[in-house]
């Protein structure tokens, strides 16, 4: 089962060279890369939680979107840049050159196939950035190529309904969100037996300086938090996860739909 989360008649490598060089409306076609890291996430979470959460997540939409609308899954980029994990065993990153390249040179290949809309769609916080620079500079080699630099829980999702305030703000890591999610998609690689809570302390108050958002500083995840935790994984459930997880996914069936119809803007 190659394919995992994804069905696998939307995932590209299963399809054959001929099937793609006779494929119809290729400029249409939506071509998603997801991109992922292989980092620590605390005591109680394995290794693979943003990679998994994004197949997860993409692999629902696609089972839910309708057959009309061309869209197919890339394999997963499971290593990116986690250097902010660095401290922690376990962690694997790329450098954010490396990871930039091999985007760029992805990229350069589904263009040479005659594919011309491709989704960057990150599960990983480090990175969002990373992926903003490869979408640029990937069009403006190629003006024609459509490029859209995501990140999976920028869609439409209900969250605030399932998490406290503390949780929403401060909860950025192997938290309630997260643990939740891995509850409905790999349950038996969930050890909530070793969840902890924990939130960084001396943080500045009544501060526009957040971790993450418009004014975040620079940080690394050893001086925020002892277990790798930054939020609390005690009071995660499957029943969460599953709400997410559908909440999430259908965003993203909105999202490839929108994309599928997106034209390039033209001066008037």
């Amino acid at each position: 089962m190659m394919h995992g989360f994804i069905p696998p008649q939307r995932f590209f490598p299963y399809l054959t060279w001929t099937e793609i060089d006779t494929m119809s409306n290729k400029e249409n076609v939506v071509i998603v890369q997801p991109v992922g890291a292989i980092e620590q996430h605390g005591p109680h979470l394995p290794l693979i939680v943003d990679s998994a959460i994004g197949m997860g997540v993409l692999g629902q939409a696609l089972t839910k979107l309708e057959q009309s609308i061309p869209a197919y899954a890339l394999p997963c980029l499971y290593y990116g840049k986690s250097n902010e994990h660095c401290h922690f065993p376990g962690t694997i990153t790329l450098s954010a050159t490396t990871l930039l390249s091999v985007l760029m040179e992805v990229a350069d290949s589904i263009y040479q196939a005659g594919f011309r809309k491709l989704v960057l769609m990150n599960s990983h916080g480090g990175q969002p950035q990373i992926m903003e620079i490869a979408a640029r500079d990937i069009h403006q080699k190629y003006q024609d190529f459509l490029v859209f630099p995501l990140f999976t829980w920028r869609v439409p999702h209900i969250a605030k309904e399932l998490l406290t305030p503390q949780e929403l703000e401060y909860g950025i890591h192997a938290g309630d969100a997260e643990t939740s999610i891995l509850l409905s998609l790999l349950p038996d690689q969930v050890k909530m037996e070793q969840a902890v809570q924990e939130y960084p302390q001396g943080l500045p108050e009544n501060s526009l300086l957040t971790l993450e958002g418009k004014l975040p500083f620079a940080w690394l995840t050893n001086e925020l938090t002892r277990s790798g935790v930054i939020g609390d994984a005690t009071t995660a459930t499957k029943e969460k996860g599953d709400r997410l997880l559908e909440s999430v996914s259908q965003g993203w069936v909105q999202v490839i739909r929108d994309i599928y119809q997106f034209s390039q803007p033209t001066l008037s």
